[in-house]
């Protein structure tokens, strides 16, 4: 299993970054799946106060009580910025997710998190690796390589 995946999940607080505002985004079954095993996903957007009432932060940094990890769903022209704010906080469990196309992350993040001692989770989607995902996800995952 890629490093670090399962110290990310043994994470029980988790800012979900790039929480869309669209109820049928990725990011919300992200959100669904993860809140079903019994995580506290904590939703961020920047323009958003609350959706689906729940409290939504504009960043990472502005989260109390502070979260244990960051699972990042943005574009990757917003990763650095991204990853600062998640450094910033003391978040050192970060994780670019990555499904089809080019994922979140950047080289410019990805330097960041390092220059900071953070090893980030990368190329990857959660539902590769998260328990009990569908076979779909985890076939997926055992031909990239993740499979248990």
């Amino acid at each position: 299993m890629e490093p670090g995946v399962q110290d990310f999940l043994a994470a029980r607080r988790i800012a979900m970054v790039g929480f869309s505002r669209n109820p049928k985004d990725f990011s919300r079954m992200l959100d669904a799946q993860f809140r079903e095993r019994g995580y506290d996903v904590v939703p961020v957007h920047p323009e958003a106060a609350e959706l689906d009432g729940r409290r939504v932060f504009p960043r990472v940094s502005a989260i109390e009580p502070p979260v244990d990890a960051a699972l990042v769903v943005v574009p990757p022209a917003l990763a650095e910025t991204v990853a600062r704010d998640c450094l910033d906080a003391g978040v050192r469990r970060i994780w670019f997710h990555r499904g089809g196309g080019k994922g979140s992350a950047s080289p410019q993040a990805l330097d960041l998190c390092r220059a900071r001692g953070v090893t980030p989770i990368q190329d990857l989607c959660p539902m590769m690796v998260l328990p009990g995902a569908s076979w779909p996800h985890r076939l997926h995952g055992w031909f990239r390589g993740h499979g248990r």
